[in-house]
């Protein structure tokens, strides 16, 4: 098969790393791709957004099947036109992918089906944001209704932080169009978790629980970020958690979106919050997660080929596939300033000294090549990930080489798996 990745990011490294993998590739591409890609893909110089340009690719390139790596070429409708081109395209339809495209459409759905999610209003207009806010008088967490990165979520602990916040979003238009509403919801006490699934609008394939870490610095305080780092397996996911999220979120929610006129097809990813009374839905997210990708399919025993062809031709109650019994962990290493403003053009270096390892990548997120050397071009530049016999190990191992690369300004959070740990050590 020809296959062709779009996205440059971590998510699309680690996708393209394992699609490599697979006997059924004859030819593989990576749109606009990164230095790490282009060790196991041909990268193409055209732009994610640029559905014209990738249309006319993959029809002369004869590419059988196109992988979508990140949100916003879906929810602009990337995979309508590849299907209206008689092309294959591994993702959800524009009217599916508003499910991560508008906050506003995925609450009133789950209010709609009873599908557990936090309490919410949702505001178009300032004036009438503050006075709920107010009269609430507490911690909330405000959250803009259209795309922003993974950065467009905002846990306020108080009145004040939360009147500053919506301000921002719809008096200062921090954000833009997408934050024309904001949506202020319950604040939830809990732990969070990420559970995947592939889904061809029938059949539902959850994938292993991970654990994202969305705060910039140790102890999750700091602003949230699109993910510092990320393990599976998950100690807090047990089987009866599972086979709840399962009845009362994944399956619900396939089921709601097929009445809507808006069948789901491709990997749907649900952010929870496990309760004290059970699972809820913080977010839908139309598209693999990142970083959480990376540590998940280090641990795939299986043609991921060949699953996301099973999901696009609805035949993904074939599909087989097992995991490997190790624990992996991802370290995301980023520019100084991030989530803020930061520089580019730090050059990287030693992390080739950690190449060739079957328990250990380093997958390229944003790092570009400047005069044949590697440097950083992003907020999060690479995902350090290993696999161990337990979370200690797979941690200890990704600290060691995460310890063994260099560029000015990096930084990471040097506690990725915290949660985990101290379960695993019963320490209340």
């Amino acid at each position: 098969m020809r296959v062709l990745v779009i996205g440059n990011g971590g998510r699309e490294h680690c996708l393209a790393w394992k699609i490599a993998q697979s006997p059924r590739l004859k030819k593989l591409y990576c749109t606009p791709g990164n230095p790490g890609i282009s060790s196991v893909a041909d990268c193409v110089d055209i732009a994610s957004e640029d559905t014209e340009s990738l249309c006319n690719f993959a029809r002369k390139e004869k590419i059988d099947l196109t992988v979508v790596g990140p949100e916003g070429p879906l929810v602009a409708g990337l995979v309508d036109r590849f299907q209206a081109n008689g092309l294959r395209a591994f993702g959800p339809t524009k009217k599916a992918a508003l499910l991560e495209g508008s906050k506003v459409f995925s609450k009133n759905l789950m209010r709609k089906y009873g599908i557990p999610t936090a309490e919410f209003r949702i505001f178009s207009e300032l004036v009438p944001a503050r006075r709920y806010i107010e009269s609430i008088n507490g911690p909330v967490v405000v959250k803009v209704d259209g795309l922003a990165g993974g950065k467009g979520s905002f846990v306020c602990k108080n009145t004040g932080e939360a009147l500053k916040t919506v301000e921002e979003i719809m008096e200062e238009r921090a954000f833009g169009p997408a934050g024309e509403r904001v949506v202020v919801e319950e604040y939830l006490e809990g732990e969070e978790v990420s559970v995947l699934a592939l889904t061809d609008g029938k059949t539902i394939v959850p994938l292993e629980p991970v654990q994202d870490h969305k705060a910039l610095y140790d102890g999750d305080k700091g602003p949230n970020t699109g993910g510092m780092g990320a393990y599976t397996p998950v100690p807090l996911f047990n089987a009866g958690l599972a086979s709840r999220v399962e009845k009362e979120i994944l399956v619900p929610t396939v089921h709601a979106m097929k009445r809507e006129g808006r069948s789901y097809k491709g990997v749907l990813y649900v952010g929870l919050m496990v309760t004290n009374t059970g699972p809820r839905v913080l977010e839908y997210n139309v598209r693999f997660g990142d970083p959480e990708t990376q540590p998940l399919l280090m641990r795939l025993d299986g043609d991921l080929l060949g699953l996301l062809l099973a999901t696009v031709e609805d035949r993904l109650e074939e599909a087989e596939f097992s995991w490997d019994p190790r624990v992996a962990l991802c370290v995301v290493m980023t520019s100084a300033g991030y989530p803020g403003n930061y520089e580019k053009g730090r050059e990287i270096k030693g992390f080739e000294t950690l190449s060739g390892r079957e328990d250990l990548m380093v997958f390229h997120a944003g790092t570009t090549l400047k005069q044949k050397k590697v440097v950083t071009a992003g907020g999060r530049v690479l995902g350090v990930t290993a696999l161990g016999k337990d979370l200690q190990e797979a941690q200890k191992k990704a600290y060691e080489a995460a310890g063994k690369i260099s560029f000015d300004g990096a930084y990471y959070r040097k506690d990725i798996g915290w949660r985990a740990l101290r379960r695993l050590q019963k320490i209340p």
